[in-house]
């Protein structure tokens, strides 16, 4: 293997797990099962195409799949830094990303935009060969953020920081041979880092959901149940749509990247009753960050889970307090250093010099201390404005909506009327509910103050449109009073 002291600890312990068991499972799909050999051979004929090809970063326009995943790992193993974007990405959008990035090749196994990239064939190999050796600060990974709020912004991860979260990752939730990790997030989201990455360099098997059928409750409940799943991760939306089976193998839930509502956590110690239950809070400019474990009577507990303590190596400071909450801001291991732009004040805004001299990420998210100073979060800085003078938060008020038992998605949006600001709150209420606006402004008007109670409430027929990454996507809901399926009442 040559030194291994430099090279990615990710790529060198796959080499060790395809050389002590080549023919366990690495990845399952619906139809395929590909086993550590098999992918180790894909990823170095994926491995020999990208090293003929000029130098520097490579963009990788894949659909989640078997193929995707070893032209990524044969990347890495070229030595070539990864820019991981959304496959719906406009291609305008699509090319300024690759331009900032400095990325002259895109690559794919499946041709989505074919007069702009270059096909890998991720095919037949004689394994993987030596790894090209990369330093701790050598860039692995380019994600992007969500870009919900603005134009997505390229997060550049190290080797080394990849290589301390997938360690920790693997050892916190014991993704070793014989395990089975869920995968529902796209190829491009940050959680593929534990339920891709770190499975694979610890020896676990990835069950990889088909992004055709992510929103296909019968599909995602059979290939659960079908691929013996013993780890989960996933927003809540994931958890909706499983639906109400019973799955007695799972050993732990990781909910993350929304605020999951009491109706929806009510459900899980049910539904997966040997399993431990996890929150877990993070950025993509910083990793997972905060995890709390909670069990059954915490799920059934009114109000936010608190977002937990601290993964080792995390250090937090906090902004200014603002009505009793404050601006949440961290340091991690597996953070980036900024973000890839030609607008540094892009970076500097975000990445700020704390009192002990080391660089934090303000993550925007606004948290408060309860007595016994566990944290939870309130809302989001970008998502605050004055109404009547008074300052409120949206993500607050979508929360107290989330709290009622007949509620499963709830946004809010602003608008302005000459010079005053009014707030609507689109509400997808249960199929069976007779759940009225009266009676959600009832809910909201003994949780809120008067000025953060929404002027309109629209009950909503249909799911809410949805990021890549499972959010609510803010801007599309803007219009949903347009749409003929919603009813103001």
């Amino acid at each position: 293997m040559g030194d291994l002291e430099m090279t990615a600890e990710l790529l060198r312990d796959l080499v060790a797990r395809t050389q002590e068991n080549p023919h366990a499972p690495a990845l399952r799909t619906r139809t395929e099962i590909v086993t550590y050999a098999e992918l180790a051979a894909m990823a170095a004929h994926a491995q020999a195409e990208v090293s003929a090809l000029s130098e520097g970063p490579v963009t990788v326009l894949a659909r989640k799949s078997p193929e995707a995943v070893a032209l990524v790992l044969g990347c890495l193993a070229a030595g070539r830094p990864v820019l991981l974007p959304p496959v719906d990405l406009g291609l305008v959008a699509l090319r300024e990303l690759c331009e900032r990035a400095g990325c002259a090749h895109v690559l794919t196994v499946d041709a989505v935009y074919p007069d702009l990239v270059t096909k890998v064939v991720a095919g037949k190999g004689a394994g993987l060969p030596e790894p090209v050796p990369v330093a701790d600060s050598d860039t692995a990974f380019m994600l992007t953020t969500s870009g919900s709020t603005g134009t997505p912004k390229v997060v550049p991860l190290s080797a080394g920081a990849v290589d301390r979260f997938t360690g920790w990752a693997g050892e916190a939730f014991g993704l070793g041979p014989g395990e089975v990790v869920f995968n529902y997030a796209p190829l491009n989201f940050d959680l593929c880092l534990l339920d891709i990455w770190a499975t694979l360099r610890h020896g676990g098997c990835v069950a990889l959901v088909d992004p055709a059928l992510a929103v296909n409750p019968r599909y995602l409940a059979g290939f659960f149940a079908d691929s013996g799943v013993t780890v989960v991760q996933g927003v809540p939306m994931l958890y909706q749509l499983l639906g109400e089976g019973v799955f007695p193998g799972v050993r732990h839930v990781i909910v993350t990247g929304d605020h999951a509502p009491v109706p929806l956590r009510a459900t899980l110690p049910a539904r997966f009753p040997n399993a431990r239950f996890h929150n877990v809070y993070g950025c993509t400019e910083t990793n997972d960050s905060f995890w709390h474990e909670f069990d059954a009577a915490e799920a059934v507990r009114p109000g936010p889970l608190p977002i937990g303590v601290p993964l080792p190596g995390v250090v937090v400071a906090f902004g200014p307090d603002r009505a009793g909450a404050a601006e949440l801001l961290v340091r991690t291991p597996f953070q980036t250093a900024g973000y890839v732009t030609s607008d540094p004040a892009a970076s500097t805004a975000r990445f700020v010099r704390g009192p002990d001299g080391r660089d934090y990420f303000r993550t925007g998210d606004l948290v408060r201390r309860d007595p016994d100073g566990r944290l939870f979060l309130v809302g989001r800085d970008d998502f605050q404005l004055k109404v009547r003078g008074i300052r409120v938060n949206l993500e607050q008020i979508e929360r107290v909506l989330l709290e009622h038992d007949d509620v499963l998605e709830a946004v809010v949006v602003p608008a302005t009327e000459g010079a005053e600001t009014r707030l609507t709150a689109y509400v997808r209420r249960r199929g069976t509910s007779r759940l009225s606006g009266l009676h959600l402004r009832t809910h909201c008007a003994m949780r809120l103050p008067q000025a953060a109670i929404p002027y309109a409430i629209k009950l909503v027929e249909h799911p809410f449109p949805r990021t890549s990454t499972g959010k609510v996507d803010r801007n599309a809901a803007r219009i949903l009073g347009d749409a003929p399926a919603y009813a103001a009442v």
